[in-house]
């Protein structure tokens, strides 16, 4: 078993573990083997999402690795249907029942959707199950500034904001504002997709450097930043490498060169037009 990923602390209390394992597009039946196959690697927090369609893989996987619920950190969304305070409170009744689980840890509205403008709304209700112990810790996943800016004006401060990060895609003003509020932004796709990028010299000359894989070096960098990461793998042989990276730092001219793999490329969808 891989050495456990350290604790971020939560704003709320909660201690969130800095690497996930990221379950989309997987179904059901490839999720609980993934996520059985990850708990024994020494994974303790598991990403999931109600449009992903596969909570009950991730209850089956949980089930079989013989953990303890206490031991697992689970993080799910809910879809713009919910954005209500009564459905929010139905969305985490509805998660809890296909996870097989009393409490979610992490439960984050998983897209703004600011066409039906109800994501204040939302987070109102995520606030109050907070309050009733439903649910450990609250957060938002694609939230830009301007849609943050308007939860903060309703005064509640997220706790995580999940949103796709990756070394050709850093979203610097959006990460200067989660820090600056003491939100934790957790890298979604954080290898990429298709990772073009792990070719580049930048990341293969740190992996030669510290003897690591390219991934690994990319995770790093993402948690050496203060930053959770949730990669996606249903290979047991990756999720122990993805794991494996808390034995070395990058040094600051590694972190800056990976940083300045930024593009300035668009991200794959765009938060005020897309969400579901």
């Amino acid at each position: 078993m891989s050495a456990l990923a350290p604790l971020i602390q939560l704003r709320g209390g909660a201690a969130m573990p800095a690497i996930a394992l990221g379950t989309w597009p997987m179904n059901d039946a490839e999720t609980a083997d993934a996520v059985a196959a990850a708990l024994a690697s020494g994974y303790r927090h598991i990403d999931t999402a109600e449009n992903y369609g596969n909570e009950r893989g991730v209850a089956e996987g949980i089930r079989r690795s013989g953990l303890p619920r206490e031991d697992v950190f689970i993080t799910t969304k809910f879809n713009r249907a919910w954005h209500s305070a009564d459905g929010v409170r139905a969305a985490a009744e509805a998660s809890c029942a296909r996870l097989g689980v009393d409490t979610i840890d992490l439960f984050l509205v998983h897209w703004p959707n600011p066409d039906q403008d109800r994501y204040v709304e939302a987070v109102r209700g995520l606030a109050a199950l907070r309050e009733e112990g439903r649910i450990r810790a609250l957060g938002v996943s694609n939230f830009k500034p301007a849609h943050l800016a308007r939860v903060f004006d309703a005064g509640i401060v997220p706790e995580v904001n999940q949103i796709q990060l990756d070394p050709q895609h850093t979203q610097p003003e959006l990460q200067a504002v989660n820090r600056a509020h003491g939100i934790v932004t957790t890298a979604y796709t954080p290898l990429g997709r298709g990772g073009a990028f792990l070719a580049d010299p930048a990341i293969t000359a740190a992996a030669a450097a510290h003897g690591k894989t390219p991934a690994q070096v990319v995770l790093r960098w993402h948690v050496q930043q203060g930053n959770a990461a949730a990669p996606k793998s249903a290979s047991p042989e990756r999720q122990r490498e993805n794991l494996d990276i808390f034995d070395f730092a990058l040094t600051a001219a590694e972190m800056a060169a990976i940083t300045a793999l930024d593009t300035g490329a668009p991200l794959h969808h765009d938060a005020d037009d897309f969400g579901h």
